[in-house]
């Protein structure tokens, strides 16, 4: 084999890793509302996990990349070593996938329909539809189907240049005597794990093994062990991911391991058994692109087969490996969202949605608590409010930072717009929290001055933190359901709430001049109806936000003027709430 031979198979690898790396990437971005779907069913039972974690990995083409996503969910809390034990079997057969289209450039028939499926037929009639939608598709979408046409054409490509470069060795007897070494079975599986490990991807190690199997100087036999390594090659990915991580991420990466080696070492044994017992005549002839891609998928298959009963065996075996310590039983849990995630945007974005919801719910609920303290005040209701004030600041601090990472990585326009509602949202939901600590020292200067409001004032006070109390209910539940028509009802609510302050301040002034109220007790009633009035403020913002996602834009301020020009609806709730909160 000369230098020129030796560059070709290099350049061939370079051509289809890269081309592997930039299809499944691309799959990955295109299939994110796929993935929100997929990733809704992990927190089912077991087959709903495996099935989850195969379809995945069949859509980004990387058992490497989906069992890193794993580490990550189980880092983030999103989800149980027991449910990602699941995803990663499920994984392990996914990845087999590409084997099975690398083997279509092994076919050979002079059949016009054999030649059709040939990757060296349409191979360039789908690199030409990619740069052509690459090029001149003007719809973000459709540039992301021809960037993974141009990686899959760019994948075959290098795959048909490898094999090209390495027929020159079917003469060889060097190349043959090498590869006389892996008729070792243990030879072989370290050969594969070495080869997959520095390589970082099984389906990449399996489609150099296809390559090679073109010189006709690997058989079967010898290629089942080398395949069997590379399944334990791939977990080096997933354990170098859980460096930094929890305790229990880092357990996800010993179960895609143990899964593996025990597999490999059970059905090694029975391989070596099995032939040296009844000899097998079909281990001894050549190995093709097609039975190296049949005894991938049998091999992952069957390590399935072995292990799907037995997952709560690799969880107390991965417990055992790491135990659980004095530190994990008690630690609260940790506001923290996983930077593996940004990997696979559509995930993240998913998760830091959740962690919206939860802080929406805990600020809303402070402020409900703080408006409930003007009428009864205690020492533990004030020191609840002051803790979820700042457990709503982390809330604030952790998803602000990781979305503007986020917003570093390519997302598609559905994720980008989520985005920047959620940036918008966490910092009404942070102001609204803060307004809630406002009214609560409101009430404790009225308690320390021992000052009252009048009945009057009172009975006003009640109708507008009522007011309040329903827009950020209305908010909430919007936000949960993505309910265009209940966000809609916000804004009429939050005008009526205005006009409301307004009436409010005028009628205190007249008391105060009539000195049925004080002019101390008037400053804090200013200071309620403005945290109020502010409150409804910002349950306007997090309405808008919905609103102008759903209609694929973000433009908050073109939507409030609009919504309050002539439109029936607007004026039909405006005057429903003037009626309902009347004072």
């Amino acid at each position: 084999m000369e230098i020129w031979d030796i560059l070709e198979f290099v350049g061939g690898l370079c051509l289809f890793l890269f081309g592997m790396n930039l299809m499944g990437a691309n799959l990955e971005k295109a299939a994110g509302s796929g993935l929100k779907k997929l990733l809704g069913k992990l927190t089912g039972g077991k087959l709903a996990g495996f099935l989850t974690g195969l379809g995945v990995t069949a859509i980004i083409q990387s058992s490497s990349a989906t069992t890193v996503m794993v580490v990550g969910f189980v880092n983030s809390g999103l989800l149980t070593l027991s449910q990602a034990i699941n995803v990663i079997m499920g994984a392990n057969v996914g990845t087999t996938v590409t084997a099975w289209i690398l083997s279509l450039t092994g076919l050979s028939s002079g059949a016009w329909y054999i030649q059709l499926l040939k990757p060296s037929s349409f191979t360039p009639i789908l690199a030409l539809i990619g740069i052509v939608l690459y090029m001149m598709a003007k719809s973000n979408r459709k540039r992301d189907i021809g960037v993974i046409l141009l990686g899959f054409a760019t994948l075959m490509f290098g795959m048909d240049t490898m094999s090209e470069a390495v027929s020159v060795l079917k003469s060889d007897p060097g190349f043959a005597n090498i590869l006389t070494m892996f008729s070792n079975p243990i030879l072989g599986v370290l050969a594969g794990a070495v080869l997959t490990a520095i390589i970082q991807s099984s389906s990449a190690s399996v489609g150099i093994l296809q390559a090679l199997s073109s010189t006709g100087a690997i058989n079967i036999g010898m290629s089942i062990p080398i395949i069997m390594g590379q399944n334990i090659g791939t977990c080096a990915t997933a354990l170098i991911s859980s460096v930094g991580t929890n305790r229990n991420a880092r357990r996800a990466s010993v179960v895609h391991l143990a899964f593996n080696v025990i597999g490999t070492v059970v059905w090694l044994i029975v391989f070596c058994v099995g032939n040296a017992f009844f000899d097998i005549p079909l281990l001894q002839e050549n190995a093709s692109q097609l039975t190296i891609a049949v005894a991938h998928s049998a091999f992952n298959i069957l390590c399935t087969l072995l292990m799907f009963p037995c997952s709560k065996l690799l969880e107390k075996l991965a417990l055992k490996i790491i135990p659980v310590t004095e530190e994990e039983k008690n630690d609260s849990k940790e506001i923290t969202i996983d930077e593996r995630l940004m990997t696979t945007p559509a995930i993240a974005i998913e998760r830091c949605r959740t962690f919206t919801s939860e802080m929406a719910d805990i600020s809303v609920g402070s402020l409900v608590d703080s408006i409930n303290t003007l009428d009864s005040l205690t020492e533990d209701a004030a020191k609840d409010i002051r803790r979820k004030e700042s457990v709503v600041d982390k809330y604030e601090d952790v998803l602000g930072s990781y979305l503007v990472k986020l917003n570093t990585h390519q997302l598609s326009d559905a994720d980008t717009r989520e985005s920047a509602m959620l940036l918008h949202m966490i910092g009404d939901l942070e102001r609204i929290s803060d307004h809630s600590v406002n009214i609560l020292e409101s009430a404790e200067e009225l308690r320390d001055k021992n000052m009252s409001f009048s009945a009057g004032a009172q009975r006003e006070l009640g109708v507008i933190t009522s007011a309040v109390k329903e827009i950020l209910g209305l908010s909430l539940e919007a936000y949960k359901t993505g309910d265009v028509d209940l966000a809609q009802r916000v804004e009429p609510l939050e005008q009526v709430i205005d006009d409301l302050k307004d009436a409010l301040r005028s009628r205190h002034i007249e008391r105060m001049q009539a000195g049925n109220c004080s002019i101390e007790v008037g400053f804090i009633w200013s200071d309620l109806l403005t945290n109020l009035e502010r409150v409804s403020d910002h349950c306007s913002n997090i309405a808008g936000c919905i609103i102008e996602t759903a209609r694929n834009s973000m433009s908050l301020h073109e939507y409030l003027s609009e919504v309050k020009a002539d439109r029936k609806d607007y004026a039909d709730m405006y005057k429903e709430y003037s009626e309902k909160y009347a004072v």
